[in-house]
């Protein structure tokens, strides 16, 4: 709805009309056919029609524009007597300037602002009106803290207001008590579960180290066996090595011996070579680690 014309000192173009209410535009928009409207207005026309209400041509409310400046100026310019003239108010100002007057006018009726009070009283009258009444709040004179409201002055009670916030205290303790415990319950509960993941987790490591170590436990002591063996065979090597040297020494002493002295070899002569064609055909085993 648009400003009701009857405020208005002197003329108002009509041009300036909302063609949908017929009153002074208020926060105008624009239609392509340029008719005017305020925005309540079209908005609510356009739910049920879609054309303009004026020449009945096609209208969306995507085509719709701010007015144009001259005639936003020529708004602006229009004066208009305050709403609070029937309280007494005697403004008259410009158009734009009408809601800043009017939000702080001293003969706009505003609701008290102690809590609960149905009373509303102009402006300039509050301060009076706050002093007087009914639901005007102060604190205790006796001491307790509270703030009362002076209709239940004669009703207060300051023993059994306290009592009364103890019992809430005393309430909201046991809850938040209650929280707490439950919160503590549910984070050792969750932590428990977690040691116990971790507890398993950790048993199969053992287990899987147990294992590893058996087998180098065994891998070991093959090693060893086989370096035991190894350390025997090159002891037998070393004596075979040893023997084989004193047959090869005796058999060179036998042989300058009989060149000497041209004489045929005795029989036990040969006892050497035999004990070295049996070191040869003695079999070897070799270990390899």
């Amino acid at each position: 709805m648009g400003y009701d014309i009857e405020r208005f000192v002197g003329y108002v173009n009509e041009g300036l009309l909302c063609s949908i209410c017929r009153d002074v535009l208020e926060s105008p928009l624009q239609a392509p056919c340029e008719h005017a409207f305020c925005t309540s207005c079209i908005h609510g026309w356009l739910v049920h029609h879609h054309n303009c209400p004026e020449d009945r041509q096609i209208l969306d409310i995507s085509t719709l524009r701010p007015l144009f400046r001259y005639m936003r100026n020529d708004l602006n310019r229009l004066q208009i007597r305050c709403k609070n003239r029937e309280h007494g108010c005697e403004m008259v100002c410009s158009l734009e300037s009408i809601d800043r007057h009017e939000r702080e006018c001293e003969y706009s009726q505003i609701p008290c602002s102690n809590a609960g009070c149905p009373v509303q009283v102009e402006r300039r009258n509050l301060e009076a009106h706050l002093t007087v009444c009914e639901y005007r709040s102060r604190e205790c004179p006796n001491g307790c803290g509270y703030t009362i409201l002076c209709a239940d002055d004669a009703q207060h009670n300051c023993i059994a207001e306290l009592r009364t916030e103890l019992e809430l205290l005393r309430s909201k303790m046991v809850c938040r008590v209650e929280e707490v415990r439950h919160e503590i319950e549910s984070r050792l509960d969750s932590q428990r579960r977690h040691m116990v993941q971790k507890e398993s987790l950790l048993q199969n490591e053992i287990e899987e180290l147990k294992c590893q170590v058996s087998r180098l436990t065994s891998d070991v002591r093959s090693l060893m066996a086989a370096q035991r063996q190894h350390r025997q065979e090159l002891e037998q090597a070393e004596l075979e090595k040893r023997e084989f040297m004193e047959l090869l020494k005796n058999l060179q002493m036998e042989n300058r011996s009989g060149a000497g002295d041209g004489t045929n070899r005795k029989p036990g002569s040969s006892r050497p070579l035999a004990r070295l064609e049996s070191i040869k055909r003695k079999p070897r085993e070799v270990t390899i680690i």
